[in-house]
């Protein structure tokens, strides 16, 4: 595929691209600088007047996934390079990026990943009907029925794609449909995270990038949101490029793609990924020299308002007047006409689904805090009720938990809006939201947290529950308030965001040609702080926040969406609350948790994002020394409980019902750790021989045990003494050498019986069993490569395997690992397993306790 890429993409086309791309940013730059200028003015004269809106009465937590990672399970991942399918380990820390191992193991050494992914404009499909919807817009002209699989061949029915309008497709799949939902969840909030890259702290950079890329975008016609301001600046901008550039070069090279419809499409695809690597890579680069060369002016620049702040407001605020006179009267007959029969119906569309995704943020969080009250009401040890405080604090990150509430979000609906204000699509006002829901989430979790804290050192652990349900009804008040102003405020700005644009648009033909002529007004040396383009767009958002206030000030008289209205204030309600902000975050498995050691606790960040269960926002399902069924992502909960630790793992599969049964195949439980058999065999190891004993001796032999003294020699040639000897009798009759079946040929058979019931069940479906077979031909493939390398460590697991034992783990009819590299190993009689049903096909077993 490297020369379908270069054939197209030679060096004089690559050429031009790095010239459009210089284009850009030397436009770009050029408007970032006035805007620089322009952000740091509002910012020095906000710092000096002072301002702000209303307190807010929730704790807000400052990094509250120092030392986390997200998650870690394993999916199958599709190799477009050879077209088969793969087993990989799926690592996402706390930055949301998607790291894809080639097992556990390469991720637990510490090795560089195999693939990255930046999940920043990308989007999370579930079907191949919408990937196929999405790509048939690739290339026009070129359609494809979904069922016609152009790119895979799914080896399940359950895919996992992300999708990106220029960047590559990633191609995942699991085996079940409740996998499916629990993974989507996951990739949806690294998608969501990764989209919201422009951090608000940076007061100046943030505002002037943003302003710049409206403001340029504006130049060249495109008024209204855009749905591709997903990620860090270089990506914006790369996207901003690609929003041009992309269109002209498939208008070129699509007429020259040779093949079939689906190889046209795949090869496209792998251009514009080439592209777009190019015009990223160059976007980089020169947006942090624009950067560094603004932030090395920033001194003099801060200086000089300072020192003229007084001026320069008087300046601004008599060309605004002037400004006033002209756009005003335009404006208001605007809004008359345009705008103010439509404000309540957009407001409507917005507060119907944003007050239910608050709802419900509020809902999971009163359950969880019921959960834990119900615990400690039962007598629930101080163990238990740390795990649960930790799991509590991670609450707002855990996105399988989450989804609830961002589901009620998706359901917004601005259709008949978007055509009359241009609006590219609500992905924008979405996301936004979900943002806000999770920040809300954490801020109510960390404020529970710290007032529980306080109590439980003021007036101990006696009455837990009564503490914790006090704690509650405050943060529970809390959280309302806060809520309601954290959405009154993003429906004005959503409602601007919409409104704006289109003023702007329809004001421009009258307007922005009288525009120069206030220039001369401004004083040469307050040039760089006052800039008549700005100025006017304040006075059109001027002209038409009255309305938006008004508009959702009559929405919280309503109170149909739970909102306080403007006049209630709770400023310092609870003084003494905002003296906790500045405090660490509460290490629950340390206070109630005495006995864990402290590195599995309080562990350096590194060890903390090595992939420890406790430190994991979704923690993983695993029976530890047992393969999992299909080596896919059972390790994701469910959204009932999170089991933590071993012992928990039979409460959520009773709640699950049968489904995980199904999925877990004939895995077994687990015996207890500290269980009192396990103990005593690690106390007296006990070794199990098969002695055959003639017919006519057998009436003599029977069960029972005996205390004896004596030794035996081991098979290494050691002698052991022996304490005891118990003898089982089984009437089994015997076999000849020649018969005797050896554990590996039964595990084997098994094995194969196992996979020709997996191939019946795959007849209906005949692209699927090609793509198995296609796996199943990899897996030998790669057996037969190890076979020749004893020595590597591990290699990719192709199809899902069928655990037979718990001692054994066979991959497709391959040898345990404890057997790796061993072509013959030696027979031993089959002993009991873990279901308890005897194997033993010889007449006698004899167990001998060693001491």
């Amino acid at each position: 595929m490297g020369d379908v890429v270069s054939s197209h993409l030679d060096e004089n086309r690559r050429g031009m691209i790095t010239a459009r791309t210089r284009d850009v940013m030397k436009e770009f730059s050029d408007v970032y600088e006035q805007q620089y200028a322009v952000a740091l003015f509002n910012s020095v004269r906000f710092e000096i007047e002072g301002g702000g809106g209303t307190q807010s009465q929730l704790l807000h937590r400052k990094d509250p996934l120092a030392g986390r990672s997200i998650f870690s399970g394993s999916l199958f991942q599709y190799l477009e390079e050879n077209r088969k399918w793969r087993n990989r380990f799926v690592s996402v820390p706390n930055s949301y990026t998607i790291s894809l191992f080639e097992s556990k193991t390469a991720h637990e050494r510490g090795l560089h990943p195999k693939v990255t992914i930046d999940c920043a404009g990308y989007k999370a499909l579930t079907s191949m009907e919408e990937y196929m919807e999405l790509i048939n817009g690739s290339l026009p002209g070129i359609k494809a029925k979904a069922s016609n699989s152009p790119f895979i061949k799914c080896a399940t029915q359950f895919p996992l794609i992300l999708w990106h309008p220029y960047a590559r497709h990633h191609y995942f799949c699991v085996m079940t449909e409740k996998e499916q939902k629990k993974w989507h969840a996951v990739l949806q909030d690294c998608v969501r995270h990764s989209n919201n890259g422009l951090p608000e702290d940076f007061t100046v950079q943030t505002p002037a990038f943003t302003d710049s890329v409206r403001l340029y975008r504006q130049g060249k016609g495109h008024y209204g949101t855009w749905d591709m301001m997903c990620g860090v600046p270089p990506q914006i901008l790369a996207n901003l490029v690609m929003e041009t550039l992309h269109p002209e070069l498939r208008n070129v090279i699509a007429p020259r793609l040779n093949g079939k419809m689906q190889q046209k499409q795949r090869n496209w695809m792998l251009i514009s990924d080439a592209v777009y690597k190019q015009v990223l890579s160059q976007t980089t680069g020169q947006y942090e020299a624009l950067v560094e060369a603004c932030e090395a002016h920033r001194g003099s620049l801060d200086a000089r308002l300072r020192t003229d702040m007084d001026q320069i407001v008087t300046s601004k605020e008599h060309v605004s007047s002037k400004i006033k006179a002209l756009v005003l009267p335009k404006a208001e007959q605007l809004l008359r006409t345009s705008i103010q029969p439509y404000i309540s119906s957009i407001l409507e569309a917005l507060m119907e689904p944003t007050s239910r995704g608050f709802a419900e943020v509020r809902d999971v969080f009163f359950k969880e805090l019921v959960e834990l009250s119900k615990n400690s009401l039962n007598g629930g040890d101080k163990d238990k009720l740390g795990d649960q405080l930790e799991r509590l604090s991670m609450l707002a990150f855990h996105p399988v938990k989450m989804q609830s509430c961002y589901e009620k979000m998706e359901e917004l609906n601005l259709e008949g809006l978007q055509q009359r204000f241009d609006v590219s699509s609500p992905s924008v006002f979405i996301s936004r939201a979900q943002i806000l829901m999770r920040e809300q989430m954490d801020n109510a979790v960390y404020t529970f947290e710290q007032l529980l804290h306080q109590s439980l050192d003021a007036q101990g652990e006696d009455n837990m529950c009564k503490t914790i349900q006090r704690c509650q009804d405050r943060v529970l008040k809390k959280y309302d308030y806060d809520s309601s102003t954290v959405r009154k405020k993003f429906f004005r700005e959503a409602l601007l965001q919409i409104i704006i644009p289109y003023m702007l648009q329809q004001l421009h033909p009258s307007c922005t040609p009288e525009l120069p002529r206030f220039e001369e007004l401004i004083f040469e040396d307050f040039s760089s702080f006052l800039l008549v383009e700005n100025m006017y767009e304040e006075v059109v958002l001027q002209s038409v926040t009255k309305d938006i206030m008004m508009a959702v000030k009559e929405a919280a008289v309503q109170r149909r969406h739970n909102l306080y209205r403007d006049s209630i204030v709770l400023n310092n309600s609870d003084p003494n609350l905002h003296l906790l902000g500045e405090t660490p975050a509460v290490d629950w498995t340390s206070k109630f948790g005495g006995d864990e050691p402290e590195g599995a606790v309080r562990g350096d960040a590194e060890a903390r994002g090595s992939g420890r269960r406790r430190k994991q926002v979704v923690s993983m399902i695993q029976l530890d020394g047992l393969p999992l069924a299909y080596e896919s992502c059972l390790e994701v909960p469910g959204v009932e409980l999170i089991p933590e630790e071993d012992g928990e793992v039979c409460e959520c599969k009773e709640e699950d019902g049968g489904e995980e049964e199904e999925e877990l195949g004939r895995l077994q439980e687990p015996k207890s750790p500290d269980s009192v058999d396990e103990i005593r065999d690690l106390i007296n190891p006990v070794v199990e021989m098969v002695v055959p004993v003639p017919k006519e001796e057998l009436s003599e032999v029977t069960n029972g045990t005996e205390s004896v003294t004596g030794t035996v020699t081991m098979e290494d040639g050691l002698e052991k003494e022996v304490t005891h000897v118990t003898t089982v009798v089984e009437d089994v009759p015997r076999k000849s050498p020649r018969d005797k079946t050896y554990p590996e040929s039964i595990l084997k058979e098994l094995v194969g019986n196992k996979n020709q019931e997996a191939d019946e069940e795959q007849q209906e479906d005949s692209d699927i069993r090609e793509a198995m077979e296609e796996m199943e031909m990899a897996v030998q493939e790669e057996e037969s490569e190890r076979m020749t390398e004893p020595s590597a460590a591990e290699s990719d697991c192709e199809l899902p395997s069928l655990a037979v034992d718990s001692g054994s783990y066979y991959d497709s009819g391959f040898q345990s690992p404890t057997n790796d590299g061993l072509i013959e190993p030696e027979p031993q009689p089959i002993t009991n397993g873990l279901n308890g049903e005897d194997k033993v096909i010889d007449p006698v077993e004899v167990e001998v306790v060693l001491a």
